[in-house]
């Protein structure tokens, strides 16, 4: 009787799958962790709408009303600063196809932004930011569902369609109330689901929560 000997291609063609096999849970792991990303611009935009609502609608004091005002540029700029970190940092560990689709959605949404407010600007002359607000909500709300389409997560594909009614029901709105509207549409479809996708990328997060709470009570 001959022994049996392993067939080199046979073996190969097993370390091949396996290194597919890892080089997928490195790429989930990194999209995963870059959820990140949505819970800082997720806060940075809610609060920053959040706080312009709440400067017209209550009164008060002189100082409390320069520290909200300084949030509308402070906060996108802390949280422009932290993407170029986070994504210089990643990139030198790794970079996945499905990380650099996201990064060219969000610069085309951003140059997207840019053009909608020279051409409205071309065609009324002025700067309407009660006809500007829903625009570019509903800008966000596309770029929000085709990169819940690229994560393939149903979470941020229904963020992203909320955030388009929201949308619609702001522009019946005057301009500070579009701006709580505003706040909300970015709990709802950035900052929940941002917490979901970051906490995933720790390992067992959810099952110590769960014997944590089942402690408690």
């Amino acid at each position: 009787m001959e022994p049996i000997q392993s067939d080199p291609e046979q073996l190969d063609e097993k370390q091949s799958f396996q290194v597919i096999r890892e080089m997928i849970q490195v790429s989930q792991k990194k999209v995963q962790s870059d959820g990140i990303l949505l819970i800082v611009w997720g806060y940075a935009m809610s609060l920053m709408h959040l706080s312009s609502w709440l400067v017209e609608n209550l009164f008060l004091p002189n100082r409390v009303i320069f520290l909200m005002k300084l949030a509308d540029p402070v906060l996108p700029i802390l949280a422009f600063g932290f993407t170029v970190w986070h994504v210089f940092v990643q990139r030198k560990r790794v970079t996945t196809y499905v990380g650099q689709s996201l990064q060219y959605v969000w610069i085309a949404w951003f140059f997207s932004l840019v053009l909608t407010n020279l051409i409205l600007f071309q065609v009324l002359d002025k700067v309407n930011f009660t006809i500007q607000h829903p625009l570019f909500m509903v800008l966000i709300a596309f770029a929000v569902v085709v990169t819940g389409v690229i994560l393939r997560y149903k979470l941020i594909i229904a963020g992203g369609a909320i955030f388009g009614i929201l949308a619609f029901v702001a522009s019946l709105l005057e301009l500070t109330d579009q701006m709580l509207l505003h706040a909300i549409a970015w709990l709802i479809a950035i900052i929940i689901p941002g917490h979901i996708l970051y906490f995933k990328s720790k390992p067992g997060f959810f099952s110590k929560l769960k014997r944590k709470i089942q402690h408690v009570f």
